[in-house]
């Protein structure tokens, strides 16, 4: 199956995307943070919903997505509300694996979700990682269409039914932060 990237392109769907400064506000927090828990609980919801019970949200310690461990955890909040989020942590010395990319059902289709995408692109690569890799499951043709309009290349069939080919592997190789 091949996803249509461009029904998910900054400015599709109803709501103009949204730009950094126009009532977004960008935050690296931990995980334990309380403006994090929407994001948590709905993503759990959301695999429930479509893959069955499953506990995917607690798979990965919450330290493995700390600065200190070659991570970093982001959200963006407008008016005070967390809208989207997302997360990486160190795959080896050169990838960050994504995780956690979520926008709030109700903020949906205004480019959160690549704004959280390009900013964890930027903290990988201040943070020296060169590769991104990610994964998505078969149930997710939003998110395949995520990554695929942002510059992921899958690393799959696009052309194979979804349901055999088990979690969706991606990957970008990413410029390193220019510094000074």
């Amino acid at each position: 199956m091949t996803v249509d990237s461009s029904r998910l392109a900054p400015g599709a769907g109803h709501v103009p995307p949204v730009a950094p400064g126009e009532g977004i506000e960008t935050h690296h927090v931990a995980v334990r943070d309380p403006r994090v828990r929407p994001l948590l609980e709905d993503l759990h919801a959301e695999y429930n919903s479509r893959y069955g019970p499953n506990e995917e949200i607690n798979r990965y310690p919450d330290e493995r997505f700390t600065p200190e461990r070659g991570g970093a955890f982001l959200i963006l909040t407008e008016g005070g509300q967390t809208v989207a989020g997302g997360a990486f942590f160190r795959r080896d010395e050169e990838t960050a694996e994504l995780k956690r990319i979520w926008t709030h059902p109700g903020h949906r289709r205004r480019g959160l979700g690549i704004a959280v995408v390009r900013e964890l692109e930027r903290e990988a690569a201040r943070q020296g990682y060169r590769r991104i890799h990610l994964t998505t499951g078969p149930r997710q043709p939003e998110a395949a269409g995520l990554y695929l309009a942002t510059g992921y290349t899958p690393l799959y069939d696009q052309d194979a039914d979804p349901e055999t080919i088990g979690p969706h592997p991606f990957e970008k190789t990413i410029r390193e932060a220019r510094t000074g």
